[in-house]
């Protein structure tokens, strides 16, 4: 657990009320100019974050003068803290030692006096005791951000291995889908081909028709995605272009449900809100393709003001419904399209045993064209 350093304001204000206080205790107040540089050498500690040469230099009087060193030994443990010239660490704590030991003098002083090693010795611990201490900091400091560096780095590296396992994941999913997926496709167009050719009934050959052209735009896009999933990191691959209002028609048509489509839009909205009526009309229509066989749909998308609503609603089942995986993954993926527009999905059964799902978004500004009538394939 880290202890919580206190904020720097507060801390300067603790050691100058540290300075004053031994200012207090050996400066005498019959002395003016001890005093004075006392508490000059005090005060000074304020400017010890932005200037710490200049601040130990204004204590040093004090130290020459009195006994009052609190103030020099906090700017010479700054100044170790701030600085990293040892040279420059070396001469300011020597000129602290022998402004120290010159405060000392006596008529007995004499480097034949044992007394006198022992005051010079102190001196000395006494001035090497914040460099040290200060020198110690600055090193935990600067191993404190060599080790944030390292994180950073470990991070970053975690991130490339990450994408390369994605990358090869999506490698892999890539060939799968080519040799598996594409190759089965491939199959059910060879033969629904076979059976539009070869059947006499009319109804047959259509189905067949419509299943032969939904295998061939599958594979159409099966070939765009295993190729945007093999280009990982590489030269960008072509967008297909993407479906606007204009397609809706050509979906209903291919949609071999009996829908009525009734719109009021023009193609003046916004690409990404014209994108979100396809794909949600797409997935409705789906879902009554696989839940509800035989029923028929209804499309209704009209401006209201500022909101595009589009409702898609479709009668009970006719036949019965088989049994198909699904992991409602559409509906997610419509309620994200519709959040990231600042829109919202709704769906759930009807009180005739239909179904209805309804998309609103926000167009503000944007006003459709009225196309009134219906359209039914």
């Amino acid at each position: 657990m880290s202890i919580r350093r206190p904020p720097a304001p507060l801390l300067d204000a603790a050691l100058v009320a540290a300075s004053l206080f031994d200012v207090w205790v050996h400066a005498d107040a019959s002395e003016p100019l001890r005093m004075a540089c006392a508490l000059a050498a005090a005060f000074a500690l304020l400017l010890r974050r932005r200037l710490p040469r200049l601040t130990f230099l204004l204590t040093l009087p004090a130290v020459l003068l009195s006994d009052a060193v609190f103030a020099a030994l906090a700017a010479l443990y700054t100044l170790a803290v701030l600085t990293r010239g040892r040279t420059l660490l070396v001469v300011c704590a020597v000129a602290f030692t022998c402004s120290n030991l010159i405060s000392l003098l006596s008529p007995g002083f004499g480097f034949s006096i044992p007394s006198t090693f022992i005051a010079l010795g102190y001196t000395a611990a006494t001035a090497a005791a914040p460099v040290f201490l200060g020198r110690l900091v600055q090193a935990r400091r600067d191993l404190s951000l060599r080790l944030a560096e390292i994180s950073r780095a470990r991070d970053h590296e975690r991130q490339l291995t990450a994408q390369t396992v994605l990358a090869r994941e999506r490698t892999t999913l890539a060939r799968e889908m080519h040799d598996v997926v594409a190759h089965q496709v491939s199959l059910i167009a060879v033969r629904a081909g076979a059976l539009q050719v070869g059947s006499r009934d009319a109804e047959v050959k259509q189905a067949a028709a419509t299943i032969r052209k939904l295998s061939v735009q599958t594979l159409e896009e099966l070939r765009h995605m295993v190729s945007v999933l093999r280009t990982a990191g590489g030269s960008p691959v072509e967008l297909i272009p993407q479906p606007s209002l204009a397609d809706l028609q050509r979906l209903v048509d291919n949609s071999d449900i009996e829908t009525e489509l009734r719109t009021d839009l023009s193609g003046s909205l916004p690409p990404p809100v014209q994108r979100a009526i396809y794909r949600t009309v797409q997935e409705a229509l789906t879902n009554v393709r696989k839940h509800a066989p035989g029923a028929r749909a209804a499309v209704r998308i009209r401006h209201e003001h500022t909101t595009v609503r589009v409702t898609v609603t479709n009668s009970p089942p006719t036949r019965p419904t088989l049994s198909l995986p699904s992991a409602h993954y559409g509906l997610v993926g419509l309620r994200q399209r519709a959040e990231l527009l600042g829109g919202t999905v709704t769906c759930g059964p009807t009180t005739d045993g239909g179904y209805q799902l309804c998309l609103t978004l926000p167009v503000a500004g944007t006003r459709g064209r009225c196309e009134p009538g219906a359209q039914r394939r």
